[in-house]
């Protein structure tokens, strides 16, 4: 008789012993916080998240309270990837503006430390859900928690990113094109195959951005997984792992988040991005494509979204460009978690997908 595969809240949720590969000084640390982080009192002691592929992130225990410790993985890495200095700068940003983020505590660019740098931040405790579905919540509950989500998404994109400090986060404007050269960029200095689509994807997709130039502060990778959800309520207390925040379009960040509607099945993790898209949503309470559009755009006051075809054929294509610069942290052997292979085999899929949502969008 087969064993059952393990779900994803088994696989992702969670601490473990920290991998041999991303162990440090751990007394070297606890002496760093006693001098820089307001309140900490030891003794101290550190287990790794399973979750998460591209900063190793820590658990930090102590007798008062727990921390999180957010790092640049060690070896080789690609330029400006794994900016763990943003990250910081985002959180503590909006920490002025109380948007639901960790508290942010310190920065340490010291690489003397433990070896790359990383920032300390408060643990908020809560769920992470990590199947969309939402196994084991009531319909009501599952439709609550969709809705602060979308809320809470819409919330983000309405900070006044310059009056807390954010105004250097990015360039404002252009986004789009930027955003197709750097995963242009990653992908190619990442190939590991010949993929046919991604071609024609780098060269068709700058050609068709639209014409709506509006800035925001953008999270880069929302999703259920990376929120934490209140104990016991449907609602959203702490958006996780900013990695991919800076200044852009608002529409490239929230079509992201909906992906997991129109996802195929990779028989994989989708490089994190669950499908719901076979699923009775009805019966599940769980809202249509169209009814979480209508929330974020009843929120942030637009009359609906235009252009979707070309929103996933881009997210799809970023996507796929992220997990080929996870393809290539396994060919060199820098990778830090141990989906990362399996993540890395939907690269050509997700290309695909891609180039299908193009050619609806009139991609010849």
């Amino acid at each position: 008789m087969s064993e059952t595969a393990p779900s994803r809240q088994e696989q992702f949720s969670g601490t473990k012993e920290v991998a041999d590969t991303h162990k440090f000084d751990e007394a070297k640390l606890a002496a760093y916080m006693e001098a820089h982080v307001e309140g900490y009192e030891g003794p101290l002691s550190v287990n790794q998240f399973k979750g998460g592929q591209s900063n190793p992130t820590y658990q930090l225990v102590t007798p008062k309270r727990k921390y999180v410790l957010r790092r640049k993985p060690p070896g080789k890495l690609l330029p400006s990837a794994h900016a763990v200095d943003r990250e910081y700068a985002v959180i503590a940003g909006l920490n002025k503006a109380h948007f639901p983020v960790p508290r942010a505590y310190v920065l340490c660019e010291d690489e003397s430390i433990l070896g790359t740098m990383f920032y300390i931040m408060e643990m908020v405790e809560g769920r992470v859900l990590w199947d969309p579905l939402l196994p084991g919540i009531e319909p009501s509950e599952r439709r609550a928690i969709y809705e602060s989500l979308a809320n809470t998404m819409a919330e983000l994109h309405s900070v006044d990113y310059k009056a807390v400090g954010l105004g250097d986060f990015g360039k404002p404007g252009n986004y789009f094109a930027r955003q197709i050269s750097r995963w242009s960029k990653q992908y190619v200095a990442s190939i590991t195959e010949e993929i046919p689509e991604m071609d024609r994807l780098m060269a068709w997709l700058p050609e068709n951005v639209p014409d709506d130039d509006t800035t925001s502060i953008v999270h880069g990778d929302y999703r259920l997984d990376n929120t934490i959800l209140h104990p016991s309520e449907p609602r959203v207390i702490a958006v996780l792992d900013w990695e991919l925040s800076t200044l852009g379009h608002p529409l490239a960040d929230f079509t992201y988040s909906t992906m997991q509607w129109v996802m195929p099945d990779t028989k994989g993790d989708g490089g994190g991005t669950a499908t719901v898209a076979n699923a009775d949503l009805a019966a599940l309470g769980i809202p249509t494509l169209e009814e979480y559009i209508q929330l974020y755009c009843a929120r942030t006051g637009r009359p609906g979204i235009d252009n979707l075809n070309f929103y996933y054929a881009y997210n799809f294509f970023r996507l796929a460009g992220i997990l080929q610069g996870i393809a290539g942290r396994v060919r060199d052997g820098t990778a830090t978690s141990e989906h990362a292979k399996e993540s890395s085999r939907n690269v050509r899929p997700l290309a695909q997908a891609a180039w299908a949502f193009a050619v609806k969008a009139g991609a010849k």
